[in-house]
């Protein structure tokens, strides 16, 4: 149940942002094994001359990406494995014509499991009694 937070320079069309969102989920999906239909991503763009890079407007495309994901959920080489891949994701999407800015970031946060969740319960609920039951039962 990761959140992922990316910020761009310059903006870019929505289908690049869809393709770029689908790999992401994807990455998070397959390297952090988080559950893909509880992956919320949130995109914000912004024009070169509201970034700033060594006090200048960018000459390259940038990008910040934070994702937040339950504490001890995953292992530092699962952790750094995504950080290449989601790197990599967004040079393809971003900077398919010029590399991106080297200050372009990648972070991954991990939230104590009591202090973060979804639907209403924390992580660490869900670990002790497992997620809610449906009016199905199932």
């Amino acid at each position: 149940m990761p959140t992922l937070h990316l910020q761009l320079c310059p903006p870019q069309p929505p289908a690049t942002l869809r393709a770029l969102g689908q790999a992401l989920t994807q990455i998070s999906t397959t390297v952090l094994h988080k559950r893909s239909a509880v992956t919320a991503l949130h995109i914000q763009q912004a024009e070169p001359s509201h970034w700033a890079l060594g006090g200048a407007a960018p000459e390259a495309p940038m990008a910040l990406l934070e994702i937040r994901i339950s504490q001890g959920s995953n292992s530092a080489e699962e952790n750094a494995a995504f950080v290449a891949q989601a790197y990599a994701a967004l040079q393809a999407h971003l900077g398919a014509h010029t590399p991106l800015a080297e200050a372009s970031y990648v972070t991954v946060l991990e939230v104590p499991a009591e202090n973060w969740g979804y639907g209403g319960l924390t992580q660490a609920q869900r670990r002790k009694t497992g997620p809610p039951q449906t009016a199905t039962g199932t």
